[in-house]
């Protein structure tokens, strides 16, 4: 990376992860909230490991993703990531902190879904460790070499990163105790499955290779279902 593009990308997570937490907290009106910082715990643990684990040029690429990508993409990722977090966010700090919406959940249940969470996040970290071409946006990285990667948890699936993503998004509501949040976040796994299916027939139109490792991976999102 460029001596400048680093700091630039540590910015730009620091504000995602402060906007995030703004979201969360304003909207609940409260600060003795435990499962929210557990969660911007989480968050904010993973940003740090991306930066000390992730091939720089990655970060780069995902903190500024060369042209050209699909115009479709960048649409359909921008309205699914508002669904998944801002969207999902200021309706559970709504509801648990100031209206209480849904029945309160045992912490049992709580810790479990931050589990959860936590654990799909993990997986798409792990394909986002393995797969140096996992840009933000759908593009072929031909400047970069773009290859098919198979390895690690693509042997699984091909879509790890969204399989991940998609747990962890239907688990957040659970963990911060609100089952009304479920809803947006919902809509936000739905449109990363959408997503999904999408790439998928792109990359195998256009990525060499991807053909023949679709028939020898055959499941998507996961195994045996879809």
């Amino acid at each position: 990376m460029r001596p400048l593009e680093m700091p630039r990308a540590v910015m730009q997570t620091a504000a995602v992860v402060l906007s995030l937490a703004g979201i969360l907290l304003g909207a609940a009106g409260r600060l003795d909230w435990p499962m929210a910082w557990a969660f911007l715990g989480v968050y904010v643990g993973f940003a740090v490991l991306a930066f000390v684990a992730l091939d720089p040029a990655l970060i780069r690429e995902r903190s500024r993703p060369g042209a050209p990508s699909e115009r479709w993409d960048i649409r359909l990722a921008s309205v699914a990531f508002t669904f998944f977090l801002p969207l999902t966010l200021l309706v559970a700090g709504l509801d648990v902190g100031r209206f209480g919406w849904s029945p309160p959940l045992p912490s049992w249940v709580e810790i479990g879904a931050l589990g959860l969470f936590t654990g799909g996040y993990a997986f798409a970290f792990w394909a986002m460790r393995v797969n140096r071409f996992f840009s933000t946006f759908v593009r072929i990285q031909t400047e970069r070499g773009h290859r098919v990667v198979s390895e690690g948890p693509y042997a699984c699936v091909r879509h790890p990163g969204y399989a991940g993503a998609i747990l962890a998004a239907l688990a957040l509501p659970v963990a911060l105790g609100s089952l009304l949040a479920l809803l947006p976040a919902s809509v936000g796994a739905a449109l990363f499955a959408l997503r999904t299916l999408r790439e998928d027939r792109m990359l195998q139109a256009r990525l060499d290779g991807y053909r023949a490792y679709a028939r020898r991976v055959r499941w998507r999102l996961l195994p045996g279902v879809l």
